[in-house]
């Protein structure tokens, strides 16, 4: 842990709300309306708290929350998610890429820089079950998720009422086995750069590795069960006849490697003897949405960091 000297931490106590954050234990000061993040990982080493911070105060930049964590291994690796205030701040985007570049280069950062100001354009793939695009929808309506949602893509037609409840387009893509490549390939140049991050909600295709390719880091699929255990189809089935006392759900980023990709949330329920695989299924819906739409806000709020198959969530 690095020490953060006290005169680059520009909290104004008197103004803000103090509350302790959950992922970290970092301190979080309510947010102004416009805020900058930097996500930064490197190789661990004295000096890069201060400089960073140093960096944002020498250009009036008011830090509201900033929270870090090294590996503590051998070859150590650290990670940090600072965030302040654009109002205040006297740097454009292009001259704050140009002016921070020296300090990256310095402690050999890999870093990126987000502006709150900026939505994630957020596509959402599915197919027949609906409980998860009726999370996010509610969620999105009521501004838990601060995305744009420019299109709906699914391999059925079911839900196309629900998305035009909220005034989504929604295009039908169907998939076929035995033309899956082809079908595929339609839909991605569909996509284009219309989005920045798509979500599988309970989308039943595997995609094809150049799909996957096209988008690196950038598909968080909602997996109905706690991975590692029970990779693939009919997990629930595979729960009930090991007769666990926990079923769970897991969100994670999207690879070529079935269900192993880095994980960003998860949670599981309780469960018995008496219940039934349906039952289990029942349980698994509300658990499925709720991991879900925790991992989409984490990555839309920039709280992501990725190392190698796992991730640092702040």
């Amino acid at each position: 842990m690095k020490n953060i000297p006290a005169c680059f931490l520009l909290h104004k106590a008197s103004s803000a709300t103090h509350a302790l954050n959950k992922y970290g234990g970092g301190v979080q000061v309510t947010t102004q309306k416009d805020v900058i993040t930097l996500l930064i990982s490197c190789p661990d080493k004295p000096g890069i708290v201060a400089a960073v911070s140093r960096f944002i105060y020498e250009h009036n930049g008011n830090i509201l929350e900033s929270d870090q964590h090294s590996t503590n291994q051998d070859d150590c690796t650290f990670f940090m998610r600072i965030s302040f205030a654009e109002e205040s701040f006297q740097l454009t985007p292009a001259d704050l890429r140009k002016t921070f570049q020296p300090i990256a280069e310095q402690f050999q950062m890999q870093w990126s820089i987000h502006y709150s100001r900026e939505r994630l354009r957020v596509g959402i793939l599915v197919s027949k079950y609906d409980h998860c695009l009726v999370d996010l929808l509610w969620r999105w309506k009521l501004g838990e998720l601060a995305m744009d949602i420019p299109f709906i893509v699914s391999n059925h037609p079911d839900l196309k009422n629900l998305a035009d409840m909220y005034n989504i387009p929604y295009h039908h893509f169907p998939v076929k086995r035995e033309t899956r490549q082809a079908d595929e390939q339609r839909m991605l140049d569909f996509i284009g750069d219309q989005a920045d991050l798509l979500i599988l909600a309970r989308y039943m295709q595997i995609l094809e590795p150049f799909f996957v390719e096209a988008f690196p880091q950038r598909i968080i699929n909602i997996h109905h069960s706690f991975l590692p255990a029970f990779i693939g189809a009919s997990p629930y089935g595979q729960a009930f006849k090991r007769g666990v006392k926990l079923i769970g759900a897991t969100a994670h980023y999207v690879t070529n490697n079935l269900d192993e990709g880095p994980i960003i949330a998860q949670d599981v329920i309780h469960c018995d003897h008496r219940d039934t695989i349906s039952d289990l299924e029942r349980k698994g819906r509300d658990v499925e949405r709720r991991v879900l739409a925790e991992a989409v806000r984490m990555h839309t709020t920039d709280r992501v960091l990725i190392h190698e198959n796992k991730t640092v969530v702040f």
